[in-house]
C-alpha cells in the first residue's frame, strides 16, 4: 500500500481531495486496473453502533465489533470490494485477496490514529465448507465504503473509494466530502421501542414461537451420552456439542437493536454483527478472543470450564471457588491450553501463559481463563495463525480432527458461522478475531440461536443441558427486546 501525507496537497479542502483522487485515477490508468483511495480523518466523539444503526439497511454488507471494557468499537458498511472463499485453503486465499487489494491502494490522512487506514471485515464458518444453502460462505472478507471507530486515543472516519480509469473524479470527491462532513457532525436518530419481558428457551414470551432443532428422536442429553461413550472408547478426549433453537418473533428483528442490548449487558464480551448483503445478520456477545495481533505481539487465550453465577454474594464466591477446584473443569481447560500452545509452537511462535487459570466472570456464567501471549515475527502473518488456531478445543474438541469429524453426527444443523472466527485485519497486518459463540443468525422475523458445551470424561448430560440454557438466555432476551 502506498501512503501519502496531506503536505502533498495544498490543504484539506474539497479541491485537494479532488486532486488526490485525480492522482489515483492516473495511477489506475497506468496500471490498467482500479485503485482504492482510502481517506482517514479524525472526527469528534462518535458511537460507531449508533451510526450503523442510523443508516442500517438489511440488504447491505455491514460489520461491527466492540469490546466495551477495553473502550473501543469499530463499524463499517457498504462493500467496495470483497472475496468469498471455501475449502482447506480458504485462509490463504483470503490473505491473497487482502494483499492484492493493498497493492492497489493509496492511503492518505490521519494515519497515526487507531483504526485508521483500510480495514477488511468478515468471518469464516466453523467448517471450511458450510452446508448447502448456508447464508455465509466458508470465508468472506469485504472492504467497506465507510468505516468509523472510537478508542481511548481518538475517533476516526475512513472512506474507501474505488477509482477506475474512467472514474468521474468530481462526483467521487463530492461524495467523500459529504460523507466526512456527516461523520464529523453526525445526526443520530434514536428508534423507539417498548421493553419486552425476559425469556428463556422453555418459557418464552407469549407469541414468540420457537422450536429446538433436532434429528429424529435424539435429544441434546442423548447426544452428550453418546459423546461420553465415544470418549470412553478413546475416540477423542473432548468434543463440543451445540444446540440450536429457531425463533419466530412475528415482526422484523433489527439485529443492531439486539446487539445494543448485548453490548450494554455484557461489556466484558465482544459484541459483533456481520451482515452478508442478502438480509442475513450474524450477531452475538462472545467472551472468547481467538487472536489479536498488534504492535508485534500476538494475544490469544484458553477459555474452557464453566459454572453458573450465584444468587447472592456468598453463593457466587463459593461457586467460583468450586470451579477453580473442579477436577473435570480443570482437565477440560488444560486440554484447551495445551492445544493452543502446541499449535502456536507449530506456527513458529513461543507462547507464554500463566501457570494456573483465573476466573472470567460474566453476568450469567463464569469460565476458567488463561491469556496466552507471543512475539509475532515478520515471517509469520495473521492468517497463518488464524488457520492454525481455528478451531480451538474450546469450540471443537481434541484431538481436533477426530472430534470435529464427529460433530455433524450429533448436531442436526449446519453450524455456519457459529464458533467460527469473526473479525478484521488492517493494512498493517494487524487485526483481531473473536470466536463467534453466544450467537444468533437473524433473517427478517426469524432467528436461529446457538449455544454449546464442552464434553469430557466426567461430564453429566443434565448439567451440560443446563449450561446451554444459561448461554441461550443471553441471546433470547436480547432478541425479544429487539422487535
Amino acid at each position: 500500500m502506498r501512503t501519502l501525507e496531506f503536505k502533498d496537497y495544498p490543504d484539506r479542502s474539497r479541491d485537494s481531495l479532488a486532486a488526490f483522487l485525480n492522482d489515483c485515477r492516473k495511477r489506475a490508468r497506468e496500471r490498467g486496473r482500479f485503485q482504492i483511495a482510502s481517506i482517514s480523518l479524525r472526527v469528534r466523539d462518535i458511537d460507531p453502533l449508533a451510526v450503523l444503526e442510523s443508516i442500517f439497511a438489511p440488504h447491505e454488507w455491514h460489520f461491527y465489533l466492540e469490546r466495551g471494557e477495553e473502550h473501543w468499537a469499530l463499524a463499517g458498511a457498504d462493500e467496495v470490494v470483497s472475496c468469498q472463499v471455501e475449502g482447506p485453503e480458504r485462509f490463504d486465499l483470503a490473505r491473497g485477496f487482502v494483499r492484492e487489494v493493498l497493492e492497489n491502494t493509496v492511503a492518505i490522512g490521519d494515519l497515526e490514529l487507531p483504526f485508521s487506514g483500510p480495514h477488511f471485515f468478515g468471518g469464516f464458518t466453523f467448517f471450511d465448507t458450510p452446508g448447502e444453502g448456508s447464508p455465509f460462505p466458508g470465508g468472506a472478507l469485504f472492504l467497506p465504503r465507510w468505516q468509523v471507530s472510537r478508542s481511548a486515543d481518538g475517533h476516526c472516519a475512513v472512506a474507501n473509494v474505488k477509482v477506475t480509469p474512467e472514474a468521474d473524479v468530481e462526483v467521487l470527491a463530492d461524495s467523500v466530502w459529504r460523507a466526512h462532513a456527516r461523520f464529523s457532525a453526525f445526526d443520530y436518530t434514536a428508534p423507539a421501542g417498548e421493553p419486552v419481558p425476559a425469556v428463556s428457551s422453555e418459557g418464552l414470551t407469549p407469541g414468540l414461537r420457537h422450536r429446538e432443532v433436532r434429528s429424529g428422536v435424539m435429544t441434546f442429553r442423548e447426544a452428550v451420552a453418546g459423546a461420553l461413550e465415544d470418549i470412553r472408547r478413546g475416540r477423542y478426549r473432548k468434543i463440543v456439542l451445540a444446540r440450536a433453537i429457531d425463533l419466530t418473533l412475528g415482526k422484523a428483528i433489527n439485529p443492531l437493536h439486539a446487539l445494543n442490548d448485548l453490548r450494554l449487558r455484557y461489556p466484558e464480551s465482544y459484541g459483533y454483527s456481520l451482515a452478508n448483503g442478502r438480509g442475513h445478520s450474524f450477531i452475538g456477545a462472545s467472551p472468547e478472543r481467538l487472536l489479536r495481533v498488534r504492535g508485534g505481539r500476538l494475544l490469544t487465550e484458553a477459555l474452557a470450564g464453566s459454572a453458573p453465577r450465584g444468587q447472592g454474594a456468598a453463593e457466587d464466591v463459593l461457586l467460583g471457588e468450586k470451579l477453580l477446584r473442579s477436577e473435570k473443569d480443570l482437565r477440560e481447560h488444560a486440554l484447551v491450553l495445551d492445544s493452543v500452545c502446541r499449535r502456536l509452537r507449530a506456527a513458529g511462535l513461543v507462547p507464554d501463559s500463566a501457570p494456573t487459570p483465573r476466573l472470567l466472570s460474566l453476568p450469567n456464567v463464569r469460565h476458567l481463563h488463561t491469556p496466552v501471549e507471543a512475539s509475532m515475527p515478520d515471517s509469520v502473518n495473521l492468517f497463518t495463525v488464524l488457520s492454525t488456531l481455528h478451531p480451538t478445543p474450546a469450540v471443537g474438541g481434541t484431538p481436533r480432527e477426530a472430534a470435529c469429524a464427529a460433530i455433524p453426527g450429533y448436531e442436526p444443523f449446519d453450524r455456519g458461522l457459529y464458533a467460527g472466527p469473526v473479525g478484521w485485519v488492517d493494512c498493517r497486518g494487524e487485526g483481531e478475531f473473536t470466536v463467534a459463540i453466544r450467537s444468533a443468525l437473524v433473517d427478517g422475523d426469524l432467528a436461529r440461536v446457538f449455544a454449546g458445551a464442552g464434553i469430557v470424561e466426567g461430564s453429566d448430560p443434565e448439567a451440560e443441558w443446563r449450561e446451554t440454557e444459561l448461554k441461550f438466555r443471553t441471546l433470547l432476551e436480547a432478541l425479544a427486546r429487539s422487535g
